[in-house]
């Protein structure tokens, strides 16, 4: 008969004792059954699966349905089970090459250093991970330092010193993610999943005087209705670099070699007009299009990428407005600066030719493979 997991009536030490040497003796049993590689599947299927696996019933029909008081100790015993059928499944190997596997095996067993140790195949960065990186690189190259701030963030830093004002309209396009049970804060104090990164921007600012050149790469949360396009949890690097004489041009040349540095020598910037409530002057950032070489066509057919217009739109920029600098202790007669932002899935896409940004958090060992 195959091992199926009993409920428990009885939740004392002897009684847990009792069920777990029953499931560690049909663990021995089963995993010296194993012959194959199919065997070897089903095994694995059998004690680890998410649905129905027997780690998931002792999960559910032992911790979950134990009383108050036991959960601490069900906990523990769950959790020493949990490590001993992965340590099984791990160990197990079909055919001649396979070993016999001792689950609690005493002490002075002996030990036959001989045998070919259990290697754990080394993994590799993940694409968001890894673009975030070498966007790093790239300005940690010019000189910034890299600053890292909280993922819950209070109304102040995410919106108020970013000179985003109560009631601005700005601040519904941020979609954002408020924390339950802060109506009794006052508005400032109130907790949020972070919009964007801007804030270690701000508290970086707060600690330093001028000179200042950071980046900030991070985790950050909205609303969003998850699509090929868009994530509730997406990443950004922003950047922001504040001294005396700092003009719109030093911004351009920044951005303009960060660009080549990224996508190529041959790439082109150009910068149009736009609004971010923190930076004035502000523009948001195109690159010529990477796929069609910026003609807008190709194969004798108009560029999908870039939607035949030749240019994709990558990042938003500005000068620091006064306001920004004056709220965090600076003179912005004496100082002035420039902020950037980019979202590092947009990047990867571009980068990696994926097209759907969901498949960047589906955890699919199919597609991340491919990036190894």
């Amino acid at each position: 008969m195959p091992y199926s997991v009993p409920k428990l009536k009885d939740f004392s030490a002897k009684a847990l004792d009792k069920a777990a040497d029953k499931l560690l003796a049909a663990l021995a049993v089963e995993s010296e059954a194993v012959k194959n590689a199919d065997g070897l599947k089903a095994f694995r299927d059998r004690w680890m699966a998410r649905s129905g696996g027997v780690l998931t019933q002792i999960n559910d029909l032992w911790l979950k349905a134990a009383p108050k008081e036991a959960k601490r100790e069900v906990g523990q015993r769950v959790n020493q089970l949990k490590s001993a059928v992965t340590q099984a499944v791990e160990a197990c190997q079909p055919g001649p090459a396979k070993t016999a596997i001792r689950v609690n095996a005493p002490p002075d067993s002996a030990l036959d250093i001989t045998l070919p140790g259990i290697r754990r195949p080394l993994g590799v960065e993940h694409p968001v991970v890894k673009t975030m990186n070498e966007i790093v690189s790239v300005f940690r190259n010019l000189g910034y330092s890299v600053e890292e701030g909280p993922e819950i963030e209070t109304d102040y830093y995410n919106f108020e010193a970013l000179n985003f004002p109560a009631n601005h309209p700005a601040r519904d396009t941020q979609d954002t993610l408020m924390i339950a049970g802060q109506q009794a804060k006052l508005a400032r104090d109130r907790l949020l999943l972070r919009t964007h990164t801007s804030p270690v921007q701000i508290r970086t600012m707060e600690k330093q005087p001028p000179p200042v050149r950071v980046v900030c790469p991070g985790k950050v949360h909205r609303n969003d209705a998850p699509d090929a396009t868009h994530s509730p949890i997406f990443h950004q690097v922003e950047g922001l670099a504040v001294d005396t004489n700092i003009t719109f041009c030093d911004l351009k040349g920044t951005l303009d070699h960060a660009m080549k540095a990224l996508f190529g020598s041959g790439v082109k910037t150009r910068f149009y007009p736009s609004f971010f409530p923190f930076t004035e002057p502000s523009a948001d950032v195109q690159i010529s299009c990477i796929f069609c070489g910026g003609k807008g066509t190709r194969d004798g057919a108009p560029c999908r990428n870039c939607k035949a217009s030749g240019w994709i739109e990558l990042l938003g920029c500005g000068m620091v407005d006064p306001n920004v600098l004056g709220l965090v202790g600076y003179d912005p007669k004496k100082v002035s600066g420039f902020a950037f932002g980019m979202g590092v899935e947009r990047i990867a896409i571009l980068k990696y030719g994926v097209d759907d940004i969901q498949l960047f958090f589906h955890g699919d060992v199919r597609f991340l493979e491919q990036f190894s």
